[in-house]
């Protein structure tokens, strides 16, 4: 390959990527696109098979835009047959198109940071990636995390996807590497692992948080999905890779015991006797919490101001990765009463002059708000108010699972609109109340407010000392979908003003 700065051109050779194409031809490759609308003469234009439509529908325009290759499956390749017989681009036809392209982009972009972890899980994955990265730049480190929130850290980036498209995954790691990180973490969604974004990257350990309902719309049953995020060890992780797992979850013991086949390393996270990270016990007041846990058997404690417990586990997952990355166990543990909330995780947005606060979480499936509210409780002196709603065009059947959720662990709830997107959020609504009016023993404590600024006003009104409210579903985001508009929302923002307001500051 030819030129690796930035700002110069970059070419390689069609087998430079190790690509064969149809008839022996080798061509030279000026980038690498999924995208008709970008393509420039000399790109490689890969026509991904999709949900709704075949990428080789938009063969004919990267043709039309000089593409000087073309890598798909069998399918695009019947699909496009006749724009393609009738050009002189190089036509390369493979199985996994995806697991291809990804392992293109790692040979077009180069290395990424030297040590590099992933986690995966159904919950947790941002706390955890974050902690990573706290964690490393605590201990000295040029560190990044990579995920939900973007890039964040040393060096900063945006993006669009939890687990971005191979080529803009590997064109950041490449970028964050030129700029001097040496560290990264990243999370690894089931989308991104099923659709073989991760491909390619070379990790030094990867991490499993927990696994629970979500994302059935796309992966359709429990086993799909938990096979997806299995795969970042069945599949990604290399030999010498050392997994960290919460064993406490029994998907987590599933996976320590396939990667114990597979003689791979495996750092158990948990209050499990055999945990080798291993949580031993908690005490919370209403700034954070004290934890004492051993490592290998040894004791240890720390002081934690993070607010819930299973912002221990959190913290102690991400400190297995970073020892399982080559960090020094007495210095990694030195950083934790270091870490801070991620936001929109958890994240502490107001407190009104009575001392009662006002939560933030980004807990949008049924145990994740279980979880979140069962944590704050040992917290919270007075009563535990909730706001909760489900998005729309996404899995129904957890709609009603949040509701009882929220009316199980809360003392009063709120049903809101979340991100109703192309749905009618009333049915939404509805939907999430029926499941909570099963689970109440009072049906007067469940009330509805579509309005989520006036359900978020309402709800920190009701707060009296002692009392804390969390407001679920959309933690760090700043937007609200309604049907094909995004409009600025921001849950802290809005509790910040609803608590002004309220308190005679505004």
């Amino acid at each position: 390959m030819n030129g690796s700065a930035a700002g110069h051109t970059r070419t390689a050779m069609l087998s430079d990527l190790g690509l064969k194409a149809q008839g022996g031809l080798d061509v030279e490759i000026t980038g690498l696109t999924i995208d008709s609308r970008t393509v420039k003469p000399g790109s490689l234009f890969a026509a991904l098979p999709g949900t709704q439509v075949h990428g080789a529908e938009f063969i004919q325009y990267a043709l039309r835009m000089e593409a000087a290759a073309i890598l798909t499956d069998a399918e695009g390749a019947r699909l496009a047959a006749d724009v393609l017989k009738a050009s002189p681009a190089a036509l390369v036809v493979v199985e996994d198109v995806r697991q291809v392209l990804a392992h293109c982009a790692a040979l077009w972009f180069g290395p990424h940071p030297a040590h590099l972890v992933a986690v995966t899980g159904t919950n947790g994955k941002t706390s955890v990636a974050t902690f990573c990265r706290q964690i490393w730049v605590e201990m000295g480190e040029a560190a990044v995390n990579l995920g939900t929130t973007g890039v964040e850290g040393a060096w900063t980036h945006p993006l669009r996807h939890t687990t971005p498209d191979p080529i803009t995954l590997h064109s950041v790691m490449a970028e964050a590497r030129a700029n001097g990180i040496t560290h990264l973490a990243m999370e690894a969604s089931s989308h991104g692992l099923d659709q073989r974004r991760l491909d390619g990257v070379m990790l030094s350990a990867a991490g499993f948080s927990n696994f629970t309902q979500d994302h059935l719309d796309y992966h359709k049953t429990f086993e799909a999905y938990f096979a997806a995020k299995a795969a970042l060890f069945t599949r990604l992780l290399p030999d010498e890779g050392v997994a960290v797992i919460n064993i406490d979850d029994p998907k987590g013991r599933d996976l320590m015991q396939t990667v114990t086949a597979n003689g791979q390393e495996v750092i158990g996270v948990g209050r499990a006797p055999d945990a080798r990270l291993r949580l031993t016990a908690q005490r919370f007041d209403a700034t954070g919490q004290d934890i004492r846990f051993e490592w290998q058997g040894a004791p240890h404690m720390a002081r934690l101001k993070l607010i819930g417990g299973f912002q221990a586990e959190n913290a102690l997952l991400a400190a297995g990765l970073v020892i399982a990355a080559g960090g020094d166990p007495a210095e990694v543990f030195d950083t934790l009463p270091y870490l801070q909330t991620v936001r929109g995780r958890m994240q502490l947005a107001a407190t009104r002059e009575n001392g009662a606060a006002v939560f933030v979480d980004y807990a949008h499936t049924p145990d994740a708000v279980s979880t979140a509210l069962q944590a704050m409780r040992p917290h919270v002196m007075g009563r535990l108010i909730a706001i909760v709603g489900a998005g729309g065009d996404r899995d129904t059947s957890k709609r009603p699972l949040m509701g009882r959720a929220a009316a199980e662990h809360a003392d009063l709830v709120i049903v809101t609109d979340d991100n109703p997107r192309s749905e009618d959020p009333a049915a939404i609504r509805a939907a999430v109340i029926a499941g909570a009016l099963e689970a109440a023993s009072d049906p007067t404590k469940i009330t509805e407010a579509g309005d989520r600024a006036e359900a978020i006003l309402r709800a920190v009104d009701m707060l009296g000392a002692g009392d804390a409210l969390l407001i679920a579903g959309k933690g760090h985001e700043t937007g609200q979908i309604i049907g094909d508009d995004v409009l600025p929302f921001d849950d802290v923002e809005q509790a910040s003003v609803a608590v002004a307001a309220l308190d005679g500051r505004l």
